[in-house]
C-alpha cells in the first residue's frame, strides 16, 4: 500500500511540475512551482505510463514515457536493476539516456517526453501489470502499465482532432510505417569519431513535420550534426548525422509528428496523446 501512495503521489507532483512548465514558459513570474519542482540539476526522472492501444493482430500496445525533472542534466541509469521492466519478458526496449526538460527551438515547448517506448503485450493479457522500475537520486520510482480502459489511446490517427502519424523509412526505402510502435533499423556499424549518416523520409497530408534525434540507449557521449529539423514538404527527406565518441552498442530515437491544428506548432498533437511515429536505430561502435 505504502509503494502504492509513494507512486501516486509522485504522479501527481509530475502533473503538478508539467502545469508549472507550460506557466513558465508564458511568464516566469506568475509560477510560484518554478524553482520548487524544476531544477536545472538534481532532481528525479519520473517514469509514466501514458496509455495502450490494440493491435491488429489481436495484441495491445503499451506506451511509456518520462518526466525528466532537471532542466538542464542529462541523467544515465543503465539497464538493471534500477532500470528495469517486469515480467522480465518485457524488458530491455526503455531508455537508458533521459533528456532534460524539453526545449525545442523549432516548436512550443512541451511538457515531457512522450511515449518513447512501447511493449506489446499478447491478446491474453488480461488484468496483469507491466511495471517499469526507475531509480534517480537514490529513489527507486515505478509505474504499472495496464489495459485500463479510461486509458485507450487513438493510434495513427484520430478522427475528433483530424490529426494523423507521418509515416516513416530510415533508409532509402518509401516511407511505410507509422505509429508508437516504432520502426527499427540496424545494426549499423561505425567507428568512433566517424560521422554515421541518418536518413528520415517523411510522408504526410501536410508539411511541416517536425523531426528529432536523440540518444535511447547507451553512453552519453553521441553528438548530432543537426538533432531537430523540421520538414517543409509534405514528402520529403531530413538527413543528419551522429558521432559516437566511445565504442559499445548505441539505440538512437527520431521521434515525428506533424498536428496541423497549429501549424507552427507541430509538436502540439503530443498534449492529445495523438499522433506520431517513433524510430529506432541500432548501432554498434568500435574503435
Amino acid at each position: 500500500m505504502g509503494s502504492l501512495l509513494k507512486s501516486a503521489a509522485i504522479m501527481l507532483l509530475a502533473c503538478w511540475a508539467s502545469t508549472a512548465l507550460l506557466v513558465s514558459a508564458q511568464s516566469t513570474s506568475l509560477n510560484p512551482f518554478n524553482d520548487a519542482t524544476l531544477r536545472p540539476s538534481g532532481q528525479h526522472v519520473i517514469p509514466l505510463f501514458e496509455g495502450w492501444f490494440p493491435n491488429d493482430d489481436g495484441s495491445y500496445t503499451l506506451c511509456f514515457g518520462y518526466f525528466n525533472m532537471n532542466t538542464e542534466q542529462q541523467v544515465e541509469v543503465p539497464l538493471g536493476d534500477a532500470n528495469r521492466i517486469e515480467p522480465a519478458e518485457f524488458d530491455g526496449a526503455q531508455p537508458t539516456h533521459f533528456d532534460p526538460v524539453p526545449a525545442p527551438e523549432l516548436t512550443r515547448p512541451y511538457r515531457h517526453h512522450w511515449c518513447v517506448f512501447s511493449v506489446e503485450v499478447p491478446s491474453d493479457f488480461g488484468r496483469k501489470d507491466v511495471i517499469w522500475t526507475l531509480e534517480t537520486q537514490g529513489d527507486e520510482l515505478s509505474v504499472p502499465g495496464s489495459l485500463l480502459p479510461s486509458y485507450v489511446l487513438d493510434e495513427t490517427e484520430t478522427f475528433g482532432r483530424d490529426a494523423v502519424a507521418p509515416y516513416l523509412s530510415l533508409n532509402d526505402n518509401p516511407p511505410d510505417f507509422r505509429g508508437r510502435r516504432g520502426l527499427w533499423e540496424g545494426p549499423r556499424q561505425v567507428r568512433v569519431g566517424e560521422p554515421l549518416s541518418l536518413i528520415a523520409r517523411v510522408r504526410h497530408p501536410e508539411a511541416g513535420t517536425w523531426i528529432y534525434w536523440t540518444l535511447h540507449q547507451g553512453p552519453n557521449s553521441v553528438e548530432f550534426s543537426q538533432a531537430e529539423m523540421t520538414l517543409n514538404v509534405a514528402d520529403g527527406v531530413a538527413t543528419t548525422t551522429a558521432t559516437f565518441h566511445e565504442p559499445g552498442s548505441y539505440v538512437l530515437r527520431v521521434q515525428v509528428i506533424n498536428d496541423t491544428e497549429r501549424r507552427s506548432e507541430p509538436t502540439y498533437g503530443f498534449e492529445f496523446y495523438c499522433c506520431w511515429t517513433n524510430g529506432y536505430v541500432r548501432v554498434n561502435v568500435a574503435e
